[in-house]
C-alpha cells in the first residue's frame, strides 16, 4: 500500500503513524533509537506490506498490468488503490480528507528531528504540492506515476499507467474495495498486538 493507507491504518495513533509511514526509509532494524511506538508503526508497516503481497485480489490487479510494467506493476497498484481510498474516503472516515491531511502534514512537522534523511528532503515537496489529498484526483496520480517514471530515469514507463487505471477504472476499484474491507480488519488486529506487546 501507498502513504494514505499506511497512514490511515495507523488508526489515528500519533506515533504509530510517524512509524508507518518511515519504514520504507528504514532498512533492516535499524530503528532502536526510535521511540518504541514509532518502532511499532514500523513493523505495522511491513506487516501490512507482507499481507498485502501475499493476497490474491492485489495479485489480481498487478497481473492486468504487467505486460507494460513488469515488476514496477506492483508500485501502480499500490498508487491506484491509495486513489481510490482518497476517493472514497467519506466511506471510511468521518473526518474529511483535506483535514487529516493537514493534520498528518502537522504530526510530521512535529516529528520532524526523528524522521529519516529521505523524509526531511521529501517533504516540502509532499506538503506544498499536496500529494496525498491530490491522491483522490486523476491530475494528482497522474502527477505520481510522471514522478515515479522520472526517478526511474523513464525505464519504468509508469507515467503511461494512467491510461491502464481509465481503461480498466471499474475493475481496479471493485479489486481495491474488497481487498481493503480485509486489510483493515488485518491492520487492526496486528496494531492492537502491537500495542499490547511489551
Amino acid at each position: 500500500m501507498n502513504f494514505l493507507a499506511h497512514i490511515y491504518l495507523s488508526f489515528n495513533d500519533k506515533e504509530i503513524t510517524i512509524g508507518n509511514f518511515i519504514a520504507d526509509s528504514i532498512r533492516g532494524n535499524k530503528y532502536n533509537h526510535l521511540p518504541i511506538k514509532v518502532q511499532k508503526g514500523i513493523k505495522l508497516h511491513r506487516h501490512i506490506d507482507t499481507y498485502t503481497d501475499s493476497h490474491p485480489i492485489p495479485k489480481i490487479s498487478s497481473k492486468r498490468l504487467h505486460a507494460n510494467y513488469s515488476h514496477y506493476s506492483r508500485v501502480i497498484v499500490d498508487i491506484y488503490y491509495d486513489h481510490f481510498l482518497a476517493k472514497n474516503w467519506t466511506k471510511y472516515s468521518d473526518i474529511p480528507l483535506d483535514v487529516f491531511v493537514d493534520d498528518f502534514y502537522d504530526l510530521l512537522e512535529d516529528n520532524y528531528d526523528i524522521l529519516p534523511d529521505g523524509i526531511k528532503r521529501m517533504m516540502p515537496y509532499m506538503i506544498s504540492d499536496n500529494w496525498i489529498f491530490n491522491y483522490s484526483k486523476m491530475d494528482g496520480i497522474a502527477n505520481v506515476l510522471n514522478g515515479m517514471n522520472r526517478r526511474t530515469k523513464n525505464k519504468s514507463k509508469m507515467n503511461f499507467a494512467i491510461l491502464d487505471l481509465e481503461e480498466h477504472y471499474d475493475a481496479f476499484e471493485a479489486e481495491f474495495t474488497e481487498f481493503f474491507k480485509e486489510l483493515i480488519t488485518y491492520s487492526k488486529i496486528k496494531y492492537n498486538y502491537l500495542i499490547d506487546k511489551k
